[in-house]
């Protein structure tokens, strides 16, 4: 059987499409993501730089996600330029690598002494050591995302708080490049949610590393078009199928599915949304009156200061699509 092309197969579904295709779809995450942390794990344990194990298994991912979104892309509508790869490559290096190091660097210089503290005070770190580096990743990734859960659904229920992240649901189609599309103050705030609460409990290097190998290789998948399934694993994972859902134009799908890596906090507060009454997931993707939002890097990081002005342009814009509908 020759290999098939991204558009010999129609991407409405796999009920009726060939088993390559299927097979490709329940495959692709679960090789590349779980082999992008098995890279990162083997370099740390051949003595690796910690930096070198993490990106190597980041990057591993990353190729993962690029092959699928030209093999099998979920919707053609994606892989059209919008021209936006110029501020998503801007907010990659901007609002998210060059300031990893520095917040990291102030995460541990607070949090950690405060974690040496508190292992004074028990004689021991309070992390638990002794599990299974599999348990321990997993437990990582549940403390990790508590304070990142309840951020990010503040940023979606109070209006206040979404001139923060609004940057992120302006991107006018979903793919891998635009995981990184983010202000950079709600990086900060997400970034040190998560990490702060892993340092004061003296969680290992290693676990940290391939957190942040889990976190990246994640999101590149959470985003890209590629047709996947996950099955059961949707229970697990706030994968693609789930996101997309959060990132539709219909509020009350948006705001649902606020799981940065894991769905754990949303199952347990009810905030987990997968209809099965609907077949196609959302390819139309945004805010209403979005066309009014700026599209350039350095507009995008005035937009939280610049709030009252920037709504009533989105009113306005959100009015005018109201009319053009009729």
């Amino acid at each position: 059987m020759p290999l098939l092309t991204p558009f010999d197969a129609p991407l409405t579904g796999l009920a009726n499409s060939s088993w390559p295709r299927r097979v490709f779809a329940y495959a692709i995450f679960p090789v590349s993501f779980f082999g992008s942390l098995a890279v990162t794990y083997a370099l740390f344990a051949a003595g690796q730089h910690p930096a070198i194990a993490t990106f190597s298994g980041i990057a591993f991912g990353a190729l993962g996600v690029v092959f699928g979104e030209w093999f099998q892309p979920h919707t053609h509508l994606w892989s059209t330029s919008y021209a936006d790869l110029p501020t998503d490559l801007r907010h990659i290096v901007f609002s998210q690598i060059l300031p990893s190091p520095f917040l990291e660097v102030a995460l541990q210089a607070t949090c950690g002494v405060a974690a040496v503290l508190v292992a004074e005070q028990l004689g021991r770190g309070p992390w638990p050591v002794g599990l299974p580096l599999v348990l321990q990743l997993a437990l990582a990734a549940i403390v990790a995302e508590f304070g990142q859960y309840w951020w990010h659904r503040l940023c979606h229920e109070k209006l206040w708080f979404w001139r923060f992240h609004i940057t992120h649901h302006s991107a006018p189609r979903l793919w891998w490049v635009n995981a990184g599309r983010f202000h950079p103050l709600d990086s900060v705030i997400q970034y040190s949610l998560s990490l702060a609460p892993l340092f004061l409990l003296g969680c290992p290097p290693l676990v940290l590393g391939l957190l942040a190998t889990f976190t990246a290789a994640h999101g590149l998948f959470q985003h890209a078009n590629v047709d996947l399934r996950l099955g059961p694993l949707n229970w697990v994972f706030s994968m693609a199928e789930l996101h997309r859902w959060h990132h539709s134009r219909t509020i009350a799908d948006a705001n649902t599915n606020y799981g940065a890596n894991i769905i754990f906090w949303d199952v347990v507060f009810g905030t987990r949304h997968l209809p099965s009454d609907r077949v196609h997931q959302p390819s139309d993707v945004g805010f209403h009156g979005d066309t009014a939002f700026p599209q350039t890097y350095l507009a995008q990081l005035a937009t939280p200061f610049r709030w009252q002005a920037l709504t009533a342009e989105l009113d306005a814009a959100a009015t005018a699509e109201e009319e053009r509908s009729r």
